[in-house]
């Protein structure tokens, strides 16, 4: 069968463009759409992000704010640091005893007299200042002052054991005064060294202890047993007389094996540096004693 076109006939011709028509527009839809599905995907997941961003935004804010507590709690956590602990106070301090010097100072207000001594020797003063050598009676150690009425001030002792295996016993200074004796009368002894070959007396010797110038003589004893030794110096100030007494007593030299002389030089330069010390402070005299000291004066006169 043949089909017969007519040139007036224009329903073939135009149905045919029409249908390329369409499925060019179909096409062209269809691209379209695809790439505004993309663009819509696109848009989508930048809206997703920036709302994932817009979430996790406050984070940092939070950080921030907790930042402050974070910062306000550091210096609570080091406070302490700066705070004494036991571990950071510095140890406690030892105390150290305190050493005592080893010498004393005595002073006598009523006859001015003051001195050094060791701490380890024995001081006595008053009524038991009277010095006594040990195996020697008390009556062997007298003032030797020209006139009566001296008073014992003050006596120290050395201790018994100073010198083991001799035969030392005992040794002391003393100091006496006496108020009744001129400046003259103070520069004689009641008795003086009587050692010579000749049994004379001898002269006492002029002397100069530290800056005071004094008169001095020594007298010596002794027996099979027993020995003492003293030496006596004066001195005139305050309107008085000073009697310094150095005495040294020994006993059993040779009664005993092992037993040694006790060297007197070394005892007696311990006792002369005693007496180096001393001074003597002005002393108010007692308007009351001063008539009876001149009476008496005047009647030994």
């Amino acid at each position: 069968m043949t089909t017969t076109w007519k040139s007036g006939d224009k329903k073939p011709s135009n149905h045919a463009p029409n249908t390329t028509i369409s499925g060019t527009m179909l096409s062209s839809w269809s691209r379209q759409q695809k790439l505004a599905m993309i663009a819509g995907f696109a848009t989508l997941g930048l809206l997703l992000v920036v709302s994932a961003c817009s979430k996790q935004g406050p984070k940092p804010a939070l950080v921030g704010v907790s930042s402050p507590a974070s910062s306000s709690a550091t210096p609570t956590a080091t406070a302490p640091a700066n705070t004494p602990t036991a571990a950071a106070s510095p140890a406690p301090i030892k105390k150290t005893p305190r050493k005592r010097p080893a010498n004393v100072t005595y002073s006598d207000a009523n006859s001015g007299v003051s001195f050094l001594y060791p701490r380890k020797f024995v001081l006595a003063s008053g009524d038991k200042a009277q010095p006594q050598l040990a195996a020697v009676s008390m009556n062997d150690v007298p003032m030797n002052f020209v006139h009566p009425n001296g008073v014992a001030v003050a006596t120290v002792v050395l201790p018994g054991s100073s010198y083991p295996g001799t035969d030392f016993t005992s040794a002391f200074f003393n100091v006496n005064v006496n108020r009744s004796l001129s400046e003259q009368e103070c520069t004689h002894f009641a008795f003086v060294d009587s050692r010579n070959a000749d049994g004379e007396p001898v002269d006492a010797e002029k002397v100069k202890i530290g800056s005071t110038d004094m008169e001095m003589t020594s007298d010596f004893s002794a027996s099979a047993i027993k020995q003492a030794e003293t030496q006596y110096y004066h001195s005139y100030e305050n309107g008085a007389c000073y009697e310094y007494v150095l005495g040294l007593g020994t006993a059993g030299y040779g009664a005993k094996d092992g037993v040694e002389p006790v060297n007197r030089d070394e005892v007696f330069a311990k006792l002369e540096k005693i007496l180096a010390t001393v001074k003597i402070n002005p002393v108010e005299t007692e308007h009351g004693a001063e008539p009876a000291i001149a009476t008496i004066a005047a009647g030994k006169e």
